[in-house]
């Protein structure tokens, strides 16, 4: 069993930045893929970026040069770190953790652990 708990999450300005951390109970947390999800109002949670268990990264177009995903195994802890936000970003943001720690999928399905989610607000 893996216990998420994400935090960081606030208001911020447009343009501003925000560092989101998930911290993971469990001996095995390296050998997780890490994937952060976010849901604004209304919508479909849909899937941010992740990270393998060997360090690689994918992102949502959406996100991609703007936002950075990286792991402290040590800590076992996986950080979002968010640049140029932008209002569109205001979302519940979450993490999970797959199994299958080779593999990133954007499908939630796949995903065997979830945080309970941190907000985070980007005013205009």
């Amino acid at each position: 069993q893996v216990q998420l708990v994400e935090s960081g999450g606030g208001l911020v300005q447009a343009g501003g930045s925000l560092r989101l951390s998930c911290a993971a109970s469990g001996r095995t947390f390296n050998l997780y893929a890490m994937a952060w999800f976010r849901q604004a109002p209304g919508k479909a949670r849909e899937f941010v970026g992740g990270i393998r268990s060997g360090g690689s990264t994918s992102y949502a177009n959406s996100v991609k040069d703007r936002f950075t995903i990286s792991r402290d195994n040590a800590k076992n802890t996986v950080y979002l770190e968010m640049n140029s936000l932008k209002p569109e970003d205001t979302a519940a943001y979450y993490c999970a953790a797959g199994a299958r720690g080779a593999f990133v999928y954007v499908a939630e399905l796949n995903y065997d652990y979830w945080g309970q989610g941190t907000q985070v607000t980007v005013s205009s």
